[in-house]
């Protein structure tokens, strides 16, 4: 008797928001109403912030990315980023005073 490989398959559903404000707890429930027997996983992204009410745990599993992290993932990655150093001189007009 052969053995079948067993293979995981995990459906993940996403939501991206580009907000200035924050997530509501609302929000987040309508996803995972739509997620409900569609989804493993979800995935919720927006350029703002989640209020804490809306990054209270609950099932099913959403993992939630902020402006923050998302900027922070961007730039770790180098995905549609350049990054600089800059470096600023300034004159200490006290210390010449004292020549």
């Amino acid at each position: 008797m052969r053995a079948t490989p067993a293979c995981a398959r995990v459906v993940i559903i996403f939501q991206c928001k580009k907000y200035k404000g924050s997530i509501t707890p609302s929000q987040i429930r309508d996803f995972k109403g739509a997620m409900q027997g569609r989804a493993d996983k979800g995935l919720f992204v927006t350029t703002g912030s989640f209020t804490r009410e809306a990054t209270r745990d609950g099932a099913p599993p959403i993992d939630l990315i902020n402006g923050e992290i998302l900027c922070d993932k961007l730039k770790e990655l180098k995905l549609g980023i350049k990054t600089k150093l800059i470096e600023s001189i300034e004159l200490n007009a006290e210390w010449y005073k004292n020549l």
